[in-house]
């Protein structure tokens, strides 16, 4: 007879695995509209429109009233994507946001939002933001999926935490070798990391220059708040979030200049672009003439060329400054607010 108990013996069952994988990519657009209430009145059905910016192939543009939207201008159709709109006001703060999810069937079709923010809530906001507000928009284009195989293994890294590091190591104050002496405070640090990270400071610590043996250092015409961050940055790569204002971007613009640090140029430069308003655009004008920076220069001039605002800046001590300092700079606004005419 056979042995019943033989049917009951468990096998070991093999396995394998695979994962679905659904490709992403993602970006951010900033519509800023500026003298809101000149638009009043345009008439029903108009609108206005941001440019055109591309994600993953497609190109889009939002279009900004009342209502929100989102238009597909160019691509493959069927194009499956995630956005978010979001209403800034001037500080950066979000004051109305959407999220939404949708499948654009067809180019020239748009989907957003028909009451996105009420209109005595947006009066209250203009009111505050000297008549501006901004539009983000940050979409998300959702490839095709695709299964791979997980047949090899996959060890989790964890995100680099060096910046975390050198932060406490500064901190600390562990190993620390010179002392800046700013206004009527003291900073502490270390001059291999200093030296790495700035070619001003590697010529001034290592170089024949006396700091070289000196294990103080004063510096001169710049604020102790704006030596830290330049400190944090150095340690961490990162902005301090202590550096919001503009006169405080402004500063660390100035000392990133001077340091050699193009990257930290770079991202106050990047800042300064969009944070230009009547009381502060003459003073970003002279400091992009003053350190060579294009970006900044081109935007301010923009920004001067809108109507009515050249009337207002030429109110302000910046502008005064400006005119002395930088008299050649007049000559870019005179062609940028009122251009030759073309014969």
């Amino acid at each position: 007879m056979a042995n019943s108990s033989t049917s009951s013996v468990n096998t070991p069952i093999l396995e394998s695995s695979s994962r679905c994988l659904t490709e992403c990519v993602t970006t951010a657009h900033n519509f800023e509209v500026i003298r809101f209430s000149k638009l009043e009145g345009m008439g029903a059905g108009k609108f206005i429109n941001s440019s055109t910016f591309s994600v993953s192939g497609y190109d889009w543009n939002k279009a900004a009233h009342l209502s929100v939207f989102l238009c597909f201008c160019s691509g493959a159709t069927g194009v499956k994507v995630e956005y978010t709109l979001s209403l800034l006001e001037k500080d950066g703060r979000v004051s109305q946001t959407a999220s939404i999810p949708y499948t654009f069937q067809n180019v020239g079709g748009y989907w957003g939002r028909d009451k996105f923010i009420e209109k005595s809530k947006l009066k209250e906001l203009l009111s505050r933001n000297g008549d501006c507000f901004t539009i983000r928009c940050v979409l998300t284009v959702m490839k095709e999926p695709r299964t791979e195989d997980l047949g090899t293994v996959i060890v989790p890294v964890p995100q680099s935490d060096m910046h975390t590091h050198f932060a406490s190591m500064l901190k600390d104050g562990e190993g620390v070798d010179v002392t800046f002496s700013v206004g009527c405070q003291l900073f502490s640090a270390h001059r291999c990391v200093l030296a790495a990270r700035s070619s001003v400071f590697k010529a001034e610590l290592f170089g024949q220059m006396k700091e070289t043996t000196m294990k103080s250092i004063k510096i001169d015409d710049m604020e102790p708040a704006i030596f830290e961050a330049l400190l944090h940055f150095i340690y961490t790569d990162s902005l301090s979030s202590d550096v919001d204002r503009i006169v405080a971007l402004q500063h660390l613009f100035v000392a990133a200049d001077r340091c050699g640090m193009d990257r930290l140029k770079a991202i106050c430069e990047g800042k300064l672009c969009h944070r230009i308003d009547v009381q502060t655009v003459a003073t970003t004008l002279t400091l992009a003439e003053q350190h060579h920076t294009v970006h900044l220069k081109n935007a301010c001039l923009r920004y001067l060329s809108s109507e009515g605002v050249l009337r207002a800046v030429k109110e302000t001590d910046g502008f005064k400054h400006l005119t002395t300092s930088c008299p050649s700079i007049m000559i870019d606004i005179l062609d940028k607010v009122d251009p030759p005419s073309r014969v």
